[in-house]
């Protein structure tokens, strides 16, 4: 125990001992300098001068490398004590300062400084004390030679100036932008209330162009029975088009949206098209309103407009809305007894038979040919028939003029429904009959799926798409190329559809008509 006590005297000691060589290599003394930045007299006065009273037990006060070095400085103003015929004598560095009084004088002083800060305290920069210089020496005497100058005045008034500048600049670009963001939204608020008493004074002219109590229906019955049977005027669709209100989006496709939309209370299906496909709302909409185009099973046509919403255009083709949906959709849950597939199969031929007659006469119908007939494209109605939808690359022919018209849309058919002629590229695009032989063939294969869904001796398939045993989910080109033209393979045909238990009217369906034959028999070309 005794032996811990004398371990931690002697070594306090020595740490005492060695703390002035510690302090001169760290790069500041906590208390060599001012909280303001001022050089304390203790550190100018010249208190590393040797004492001859000093005992030899006290230790040593210098650095070990100056220990035997004493310089003897000229003082006035920071002299010791005991200094003799103004000289003291330091272990640091002679020093002359200059600096400016409460009068604004100028006062020259000398003395010693002390090794410890001297580095610091010698190269004191000029903005730490106002109006100050300090120089320094390390032979003796030479401080008297010394003849620090005063910096030149601060220009406070040009500091204030220019800081009052700046923040004139910042307060006036701060006021700038908000005057402009302030006027931005003014003027757009303007505008939409502008827009909007507009809009409403539209409305009120519409209300009283359109009699309130009118239905679609009405509307739609007046415009067959008074004009040419092409549709509505136009100026009822683009009123009917500016009072249409948007509820939700209920579909997306390649071409754009389809909404449900309410005119005075009616539902409405609204098609949104991209701006890309123009040219498809263009050619649906031409379709549409081509002379004796109504039927019971083509998507009924109310208006089409193309509206400007001042960032973006729509166009909107609005047409009845069919809560069902499409067939693939209604065929993925729910199956079918013999009777509902006679009843869907006959409407979509009935719809299909309607576009492809031409109609002669001083008003007449050309021949139309979809060309993109899928499930997806084919609407379930209420009373369980179906109506065809989508004619944005429905091609016309006119006999008077034996040409047919395609359309100028980049678009093309459904790869999947493709017939083989379209795939291998042996349509003849001159020749409407071909056009309407493709159709027949896409539409045998929904006849396909909608028979995997009859029940026929408690037995039905899961829903499924052509050739979806024989390739991808979405198949390219080549896909359907391989397997149609070159495998010459087709959808299967299963064993149940010719039981007993099948009526003789879907046997025919089924089996004997050209709509399914066209999937075993129709050559490929």
């Amino acid at each position: 125990m005794d032996c811990d006590i004398f371990t931690v005297i002697y070594k306090t000691q020595l740490f005492f001992c060695l703390s002035p060589c510690l302090f001169s290599s760290l790069s500041v003394s906590p208390q060599s300098v001012h909280p303001a930045g001022q050089n304390p007299d203790h550190m100018l006065h010249g208190t590393g001068h040797k004492h001859e009273s000093r005992k030899p037990g006290d230790g040593p006060t210098v650095a070990p490398e100056d220990a035997a070095r004493f310089l003897s400085c000229y003082c006035s103003g920071h002299c010791p004590e005991d200094h003799k015929n103004n000289t003291c004598e330091t272990n640091g560095q002679c020093f002359a300062i200059i600096e400016e009084d409460e009068n604004g004088e100028a006062i020259l002083t000398s003395g010693c400084m002390k090794y410890e800060g001297s580095h610091f305290q010698c190269k004191d920069s000029p903005r730490a004390q106002t109006r100050r210089t300090i120089e320094c020496c390390d032979t003796d005497f030479c401080n008297r030679d010394l003849q620090p100058t005063l910096p030149p005045p601060m220009d406070t008034g040009s500091y204030f100036g220019s800081a009052h500048w700046l923040a004139f600049l910042i307060s006036m670009t701060v006021c700038c932008c908000t005057l402009i963001c302030i006027t931005v939204v003014c003027y757009y608020r303007y505008k939409w209330q502008t827009e909007r008493q507009r809009y409403h004074r539209d409305l009120e002219q519409d209300e009283a162009f359109i009699p309130v109590g009118e239905s679609l229906k009405d509307l739609i019955n007046q415009s067959q029975s008074s004009s040419s049977g092409s549709g509505l005027p136009l100026l009822v669709q683009r009123t009917i088009a500016k009072q249409i209100q948007m509820v939700r989006q209920i579909g997306k496709g390649r071409y754009g949206e389809v909404w449900l939309g309410r005119w005075r209370g009616e539902k409405v299906a609204v098609k949104v098209f991209f701006t890309r496909e123009e040219a498809s709302w263009f050619r649906e909409t031409e379709i549409y309103q081509t002379v004796l185009m109504r039927h019971e099973n083509i998507l009924g046509f109310i208006a089409a407009d193309i509206k400007g919403t001042g960032a973006f255009t729509q166009l909107l083709l609005i047409t009845d809305y069919h809560e069902n949906g499409s067939l693939y959709d209604y065929l993925k849950f729910t199956t079918l007894d013999t009777q509902s597939l006679l009843r869907l199969a006959y409407s979509a031929a009935c719809a299909l038979c309607h576009l492809h007659t031409e109609i002669y006469g001083t008003q007449g119908k050309p021949a139309i040919a979809h060309r993109d007939l899928k499930s997806k494209n084919i609407l379930m109605k209420k009373n369980g028939t179906c109506c065809i939808a989508d004619l944005g690359l429905a091609v016309k022919f006119n006999s008077d003029t034996n040409e047919v018209d395609v359309p100028l849309s980049t678009r093309v058919g459904t790869r999947r429904y493709m017939a083989p002629e379209v795939l291998g590229e042996t349509l003849n695009k001159n020749h409407f009959q071909a056009y309407i032989m493709a159709d027949i063939y896409s539409y045998s294969l929904i006849i396909w799926e909608m028979a995997r869904r009859c029940v026929t001796g408690g037995i039905v398939e899961d829903h499924q798409l052509p050739y979806y045993e024989m390739v991808p989910a979405e198949p390219s080109f080549e896909d359907m190329l391989e397997v149609v033209c070159v495998k010459g393979l087709r959808p299967t045909v299963s064993n149940r559809w010719n039981s007993d238990e099948v009526s003789p009217d879907l046997k025919i369906c089924l089996g004997n008509t050209v709509y399914l034959a066209v999937i075993l028999i129709r050559p490929n070309s």
